[in-house]
C-alpha cells in the first residue's frame, strides 16, 4: 500500500454519509492513519447539517475490521496503550464522541474483532450478515479493550455473559449476537445492503431532530435514576422542542401526508 493511499472511503448520498474502513488486504485492520483519516470523517459529519445518519461498514466481505494493526504497533516499538485514546492520532475516536448525536449504523459482515467490534458496540444500530463473527480477543494477547470494549459490553449484555467473553476472547457468531440482543438484525450476505437501505429509510421517514433528540437523553440517562433523567437537560430536545419540525410532524398527520422535516 502506498503512502498516498487512503484508508477510508467518505461518500455523501443525499441525507446519508457511507464510511468504508477500506483496508480489506488486512482485514480492515486500523493503523495510526486510518484513525486520522476517520477523525476527519466524523468531524465532517457532525458538522454537515445536510447528513443526517451514517453507515459504517468495512471494505471487502471478510472482514468489518480486525482492530488495531499489531504489525505496525510491534514496528513502532509496542507502546503500552490503555483505556481511550487521548493523545492519540484520530482522538476523539468515534468509541470516545459520547456527544455525537446523528445515528449511526454499523453494517458488518466476517470478522468484528477488538477494535473492529468496539467500533459496532459504539454505533447505534448492528445490521449483521451471516457470516459475522464478533469477539474481544485482547485477554489473549496480554491487552485489554481499550475502546471501550470492557464497559460497553457489560451495558449491553447481561454481567455474566459480558465477563464471559471478556476474560476468555471467545468468539459470538451473528445468531449468537442476534439472540443476545446485540444486533438489530441478521440476513444472508446477499441481501445485507438491502437490510441496511430499508433501516436507513425508515430513519430518514424520523424527524432528524427527535432522533437526535431521544439518542442524546437515551445515552445520557443510562446510569441517572428515573427521576432525574426526566430533570436532567437535554439540549437537542431543547432545540426540537421549540422546532419547525415538531409543529410539521402532528400537522403532516392531521393532513394524511408525510412530513417535509427541516431539521430547525
Amino acid at each position: 500500500m502506498t503512502a498516498g493511499t487512503r484508508r477510508v472511503r467518505y461518500e455523501k448520498r443525499g441525507r446519508v454519509a457511507y464510511v468504508t474502513l477500506d483496508r480489506p488486504d488486512v482485514l480492515n485492520a486500523m493503523d495510526l492513519r486510518m484513525h486520522e483519516e476517520l477523525a476527519d470523517v466524523w468531524d465532517d459529519f457532525a458538522a454537515d447539517d445536510r447528513l443526517w445518519v451514517a453507515v459504517l461498514s468495512g471494505a471487502g466481505s471478510r472482514a468489518f475490521s480486525t482492530g488495531q494493526d499489531l504489525k505496525e504497533r510491534v514496528r513502532d516499538g509496542g507502546r503500552p496503550t490503555t483505556f481511550g485514546s487521548r493523545g492519540q492520532p484520530g482522538w476523539p475516536r468515534l468509541t470516545e464522541r459520547f456527544e455525537l448525536v446523528k445515528p449511526v449504523i454499523a453494517c458488518v459482515q466476517g470478522y468484528a474483532l477488538g477494535g473492529g467490534f468496539e467500533l459496532a458496540l459504539a454505533c447505534d444500530l448492528i445490521i449483521a450478515g451471516e457470516n459475522a463473527v464478533f469477539a474481544l480477543p485482547e485477554a489473549r494477547l496480554g491487552l485489554v479493550p481499550g475502546a471501550g470494549g470492557v464497559f460497553r459490553l457489560v451495558r449491553q449484555l447481561p454481567l455474566k455473559t459480558a465477563m464471559g467473553y471478556l476474560l476468555t476472547g471467545r468468539r459470538m457468531s451473528a445468531a449468537q449476537a442476534l439472540h443476545l440482543g446485540l444486533v438489530n438484525e441478521v440476513v444472508a450476505e446477499e441481501e445485507l445492503d438491502g437490510s441496511v437501505a430499508r433501516w436507513v429509510d425508515e430513519l430518514l421517514r424520523c424527524g432528524p431532530l427527535a432522533t437526535r433528540a431521544i439518542k442524546q437523553a437515551a445515552m445520557r440517562s443510562l446510569d441517572m435514576p428515573l427521576a432525574d433523567a426526566f430533570s436532567a437537560r437535554y439540549e437537542w430536545e431543547e432545540r426540537r422542542s421549540v422546532s419547525q419540525d415538531a409543529v410539521e410532524g402532528p400537522m403532516a398527520f392531521v393532513e394524511g401526508r408525510e412530513p417535509v422535516w427541516q431539521g430547525r
